[in-house]
């Protein structure tokens, strides 16, 4: 219980950013803010969790190229996320890209390691592929333009390629522990000249505290709890608990926020929160599939 009470407060907090980031209303460029927030919290956790021996596992030859695409996925997710919900609402945004993970993730497995697709995984991409096609249907009632859930869909993409990556850097002798640390700093790193987007606007309270919310509350100790409880827990237990991460958004959306998607536009969230449910619950014995989240930390 305590492993999963530890995941499901770490998928509360990620719950919170999206709605975080529109309650505050800071004006702050999104990939500004994703800079501000991944230095931030990845210079916490380098500094809690990274050690000299783990960061030699990460410069091995097999190692190399996945630690870089590890980083770049992660910087995608946080600029495009960010991005995404501020054109189409926190709700929305993470369903949509949430709802893309497992079948960017499905797809990898594929590629990468053989794994064959089965049909609750060709349902559950249905479900995704569906649902993202009634948001954008006139008269859905959604903050939904174009770029808006294509930035949610890139950011979906980001973390199922993620999700490949860290299970790359596992089977090399990786130490994970060290490696989302230093993709998330590196990340931050990479697109922080996006915070000369917004000198003076940075330094607001209303900013300031938005980033270290984001940075410590969301990504810091999020991603610790995460940790945590996720080494004692099956991968399928940890995609159910997962879940709770759109919820929290939609719920907060609704209740906070005062978002209210039209008829076509919750048929669709529910369509893409379905296809992630149905991926993501315990499989039978025959039923092993790439499209099973990994018991990977999320960029978000």
């Amino acid at each position: 219980m305590g492993a999963v009470a530890s995941v499901l407060v770490a998928a509360v907090l990620w719950g919170t950013v999206g709605p975080a980031q529109i309650w505050s209303d800071t004006g702050m460029p999104p990939a500004a803010l994703g800079a501000a927030r991944m230095l931030l919290g990845g210079l916490v956790l380098s500094a809690l969790t990274v050690r000299p021996a783990g960061l030699r596992t990460l410069v091995r030859p097999g190692a190399r190229r996945w630690v870089g695409l590890s980083v770049l996925v992660t910087a995608a997710f946080q600029v495009c996320f960010l991005e995404a919900v501020e054109r189409c609402g926190a709700a929305l945004a993470t369903a949509v890209a949430f709802g893309t993970v497992p079948v960017v993730s499905g797809v990898c497995a594929r590629l990468f390691s053989g794994e064959r697709m089965t049909r609750r995984w060709l349902w559950g991409t249905a479900c995704a592929v569906v649902g993202i096609g009634f948001l954008l249907l006139p008269g859905s009632g959604a903050r939904a333009d174009v770029p808006g859930v294509l930035c949610a869909v890139v950011a979906g993409a980001s973390f199922g390629v993620y999700i490949t990556a860290v299970k790359e850097l596992g089977a090399r002798g990786a130490d994970l522990g060290t490696a989302a640390p230093v993709s998330v700093l590196c990340a931050g790193l990479l697109v922080s000249p996006f915070l000369l987007a917004a000198p003076g606007g940075a330094a607001a309270p209303r900013t300031l505290a938005l980033i270290a919310w984001l940075g410590l509350g969301t990504t810091a100790l999020g991603y610790l709890l995460f940790t945590r409880g996720v080494g004692r827990l099956s991968a399928a237990t940890t995609g159910t608990l997962s879940l709770t991460e759109p919820l929290v958004a939609a719920l907060l959306g609704v209740a906070l926020l005062g978002e209210r998607p039209g008829p076509l536009a919750a048929a669709g969230g529910a369509l893409l929160l379905g296809g992630l449910l149905l991926v993501s619950l315990p499989y039978g014995r025959r039923g092993r599939t790439g499209a099973e989240p990994a018991p990977a930390p999320a960029p978000g």
